[in-house]
């Protein structure tokens, strides 16, 4: 699709509200969806949770307010616009989360049978895309971090390995930052790619925000990226289910980019889902650069006060001087608890019911907080002070440690798609070793599969799901949540 320039960027207009709204005041008599027509049959509760503003302006698909799937009016505009505030070619307004944008992006740019390579610490809705478009994934294993235990990025000297035994790899797809606010070279590892015709999808679902202070990575687009999938509702101010996809450079068919997103996406787009979209970019524009500013001096102020309790310790950019890991969104506070002799999942718990807080996630060792544009000092101040309470009834005891090691990269048995459709049958877990996946598992959040669909079980992967599903970790993806079987393509 080719920009119109005729169409002004105007950063402080927010074209899709403005046209609801004026729909909504037009008074026309509802003869058309939605049921609810206009909030006058909705239910009490739903009028509690939408006002009556927004359920007359809950429509879709009337004249003046566009067609997501073939904008000419204002949608486009404010897909232009927020293109504009990105530094983007294109932005493709996404209202089925980052996972339908990153399904568009590997369906844009791959074709069946195609290879790509893709990092082991990918999101499930990476291997999703895969199954859908049906391509042949190489996995990379990222750099690891043992005294955190958690993944990193990739390494350029891995990329550099796998580009040379597969040198007919159309892409790298990649995760950038991490969902722990990791990032690597990025500008280095697409001039690497470019100069073997390979294009770089990034999955930078944690990085809408990253355009708006100096003090963080570059954004994956402005480091080279030729298509990059951004969760606008994680960090910044969109509704969640709400997602962006940057396009930028020569090498992206924007036809195909167009027809992938109308193929995944809903015919009856939720208006107040794009509008939400629409404002978040209104927002960026008149204050992102202040809001994300101060929320990476208040992330900075509250990691430097954690690491003076005794007991606890969140990393900070110093600590990642390493080829898999060598920059860190600073707005992405992570918290180490093995000092403390707890596990994540129980810190986790404690916080949620004692101190009223919720973490972003927990793991094993560690918990993940997201201080966002929205968080001042009286958020951070109460988690800090909750932190010196949690450090004072625990400190002493011994340093906790998980008996099982992350596993490495499985071998692929069958392309995911072809294990997806494949008979299948239950096997007990214990039994599980050598045979090959038909199914996704990981633990949620962060999403990320210990096993894949075409992957080769093996004992290491089983015994490290059954360490972390003893600390309470919630297991995602498999028929049999309780992990007495496995489902395994069925041996002919």
């Amino acid at each position: 699709m080719k920009k119109d320039r005729s169409i002004q960027s105007n950063q402080l207009r927010a074209p899709i509200a403005e046209a609801m709204q004026a729909y909504a005041r037009d008074g026309a008599l509802a003869f058309h969806t939605p049921g609810h027509k206009q909030g006058l049959g909705a239910h009490p509760l739903l009028k509690k949770l939408i006002t009556d503003e927004g359920l007359r302006e809950e429509v879709s698909l009337m004249e003046e307010l566009d067609d997501l799937h073939e904008p000419t009016m204002c949608i486009r505009e404010a897909q232009q616009l927020a293109a504009d505030l990105y530094g983007a070619d294109e932005a493709y307004f996404m209202i089925n989360g980052t996972s339908g944008a990153i399904h568009t992006m590997l369906m844009a740019a791959l074709r069946p049978g195609d290879t790509v390579l893709v990092p082991r610490n990918a999101h499930r809705s990476m291997i999703g895309g895969i199954i859908l478009v049906g391509a042949k994934p190489v996995f990379i294993q990222p750099e690891i971090d043992e005294r955190l235990g958690i993944a990193m990025g990739l390494r350029l000297s891995e990329i550099k390995k796998a580009i040379a035994v597969h040198p007919e790899a159309k892409a790298l797809a990649l995760v950038y930052p991490t969902y722990y606010g990791v990032t690597v070279d990025l500008q280095a590892i697409a001039d690497e790619l470019h100069a073997h015709n390979m294009l770089l999808l990034v999955d930078e679902a944690h990085g809408p925000h990253l355009k708006f202070s100096e003090a963080l990575p570059l954004q994956a687009i402005d480091a080279g990226a030729d298509m990059a999938a951004q969760s606008t509702h994680k960090i910044v101010g969109s509704m969640t289910q709400t997602s962006m996809l940057l396009v930028k450079g020569p090498r992206v068919n924007e036809e195909r980019v167009r027809q992938a997103a109308s193929l995944l996406q809903s015919t009856s787009p939720n208006q107040l889902l794009l509008a939400s979209l629409d404002i978040a970019r209104l927002q960026l524009a008149e204050e992102g650069t202040e809001k994300v500013s101060r929320a990476v001096r208040l992330a900075e102020k509250l990691r430097q006060d954690i690491n003076r309790i005794d007991g606890l310790w969140s990393f900070g950019a110093d600590y990642l001087q390493t080829e898999g890991a060598s920059g860190l969104d600073l707005t992405k506070v992570t918290v180490s608890l093995r000092q403390l002799g707890i596990s994540g999942p129980q810190a986790e718990e404690i916080l949620r019911h004692e101190y009223k807080i919720q973490c972003e996630l927990s793991d094993a060792y560690n918990l993940l907080f997201i201080i966002s544009y929205a968080d001042t000092e009286h958020e951070t101040a109460v988690l800090l002070a909750a932190f010196k309470e949690l450090a004072a009834c625990y400190k002493g005891k011994e340093q906790f440690s998980v008996p099982a090691a992350m596993p490495a990269v499985p071998v692929l048995g069958m392309t995911p798609r072809a294990a997806f459709f494949a008979d299948y049958e239950q096997v007990p877990f214990a039994e599980a070793a050598g045979r090959i996946a038909a199914e996704q598992l990981m633990f949620y959040p962060p999403g990320i599969p210990i096993l894949a669909p075409g992957d080769r079980i093996d004992q290491s992967s089983l015994s490290y799901i059954r360490a972390m599903q003893k600390l309470g970790l919630k297991v995602v993806g498999p028929q049999d949540t309780n992990l007495k079987t496995l489902k395994v393509v069925k041996e002919s």
